[in-house]
């Protein structure tokens, strides 16, 4: 069974950066797209930032130009890197496949919190 285990996050001010990780279990790692999805309070989830298989990456336009997403077949790992952070980039983040893989087995996401 597939496992996702999110870590990086943590309370910034606005402006500041942090770097989120995801460690993939389990997988078929090589053959998956994979995204970073985050929820706030009160919202649903929503995908920010997919990396394809071959590496060409797409981001909502919410985070374009701030956040980037990137990938390690050897290590299994997906990586977000976040800059410029807005208090509204609040949330939980979490990894899991992305289109045209149906995201399952949620991990425990990683807290990020942005004050002003």
């Amino acid at each position: 069974q597939v496992q996702y285990v999110e870590s990086g996050g943590g309370s910034v001010q606005a402006g500041g950066s942090l770097r989120l990780s995801c460690a993939v279990y389990g997988s078929t790692f090589s053959s998956k797209a994979f995204g970073w999805y985050r929820q706030a309070p009160g919202q649903q989830r929503e995908l920010v930032a997919r990396v394809a298989r071959a590496g060409t990456r797409t981001y909502a336009d919410s985070v374009r130009g701030r956040f980037t997403i990137s990938r390690d077949d050897a290590k299994h790992t997906v990586d977000l890197e976040m800059n410029a952070l807005k208090v509204e980039d609040r949330a939980v983040y979490y990894c899991n496949t992305a289109y045209p893989d149906e995201p399952s087995h949620w991990g425990r996401g990683t807290q990020v919190t942005v004050s002003s």
